[in-house]
């Protein structure tokens, strides 16, 4: 297995941004609760609409196997009634968790500099907040822990996996304090895979909520976290740093190290080659998370958060039923 994806650190790395466009997209002023409550009432209940009250299918596309079927008996709960099925089948069926009825999930959060970039009215960084606020909220809301580790330009921090509304909420707290004097490092996501290798004991779901713009040697560590634990890559990105526009004569800045360079985006070559060192990076980051067995959620800075997570469940029940199908027809 290669090491990790080639140097993304070079002059023509998506870090390398445009100081008006990341000057001009503000973070959004609120407060951990008020965010988690916008979002219970845009997002969550949504996806309760969506998914008619039954999770299964989103959270085993996450590795979250949280529920048998079996037919409903005097005193069950009637909120665990699987109404799908039930209509289906006609006749009442609950759901019954797992006698391992908790699931632990983890969130590996890189709030590097790099992250605080948004070409429009959404930077990485509040996405990283928002996706981190559903997935923690809806994990919680179904008796799950969840926890999370804070990497900047180092380890920031390891918030103990808890249950409940209130521990999501200390999460987004940590991940919303005003960040310490950057030390102008560059990221080295490494760190936080051997972090996470010490800090995790049980089998766990692992986010790695990043955009992976790091030095190399990253994909080795996630590899080994991948032999014992469920882990889903949700790699951030702005539509920016994958295409350049012609904006003329622009100054550009490198998000960790404050490097700034002139550049004439009118030129049509260095548009060109910004755009092939894009699709390199890109190839060489599909191909490492592939060695390590991992899928991924792409969530572009300009993606709705529901059909993001929609379209990321559909392509792993395809990926399962698939893999289920060669299963089956190598034991015939």
């Amino acid at each position: 297995m290669s090491e990790s994806p080639p140097d993304s650190r070079k002059k023509d790395a998506p870090r390398l941004h445009a100081v008006a466009a990341a000057g001009g997209a503000l973070a959004r002023k609120e407060d951990p609760d008020a965010i988690l409550r916008r979002l219970e009432w845009t997002v969550i209940r949504r996806l309760d609409g969506l998914l008619q009250g039954d999770y299964r299918t989103l959270f085993r596309a996450f590795g979250l196997d949280l529920a048998d079927l079996r037919e409903y008996q005097l005193h069950d709960d009637v909120r665990h009634i699987d109404w799908n099925v039930t209509a289906r089948l006609q006749t009442p069926y609950v759901r019954e968790f797992h006698a391992d009825r908790e699931v632990t999930a983890w969130f590996l959060l890189d709030l590097s500099g790099s992250v605080d970039f948004g070409s429009g009215n959404v930077r990485k960084r509040a996405l990283s907040t928002e996706l981190t606020a559903v997935l923690g909220r809806l994990l919680t809301r179904h008796g799950n822990r969840v926890g999370a580790i804070l990497y900047s330009d180092k380890i920031d921090g390891v918030v103990p996996a808890g249950a409940g509304r209130r521990h999501v909420l200390q999460i987004l707290d940590r991940m919303m304090k005003p960040a310490a004097p950057a030390a102008r490092k560059e990221t080295n996501l490494g760190d936080l895979m051997e972090k996470a290798q010490s800090a995790i004991k049980r089998r766990s779901v692992i986010f790695v909520v990043s955009d992976f713009i790091s030095t190399p040697g990253w994909a080795r560590g996630l590899a080994l976290l991948a032999r014992r634990h469920e882990i889903v890559a949700v790699r951030l990105y702005d539509p920016l740093e994958m295409e350049l526009p012609d904006l003329g004569l622009i100054v550009m800045q490198d998000a960790e190290t404050g490097e700034q360079l002139f550049v004439d985006t009118h030129d049509a070559r260095f548009r060109r080659q910004f755009a092939e060192a894009a699709l390199r990076r890109e190839a060489a980051l599909r191909a490492a998370l592939s060695e390590a067995g991992v899928d991924c959620l792409e969530l572009a800075t300009d993606d709705d958060l529901v059909d993001a997570l929609m379209r990321f469940t559909v392509l792993r029940k395809r990926r399962s039923q698939l893999a289920a199908g060669v299963s089956l027809t190598s034991h015939r």
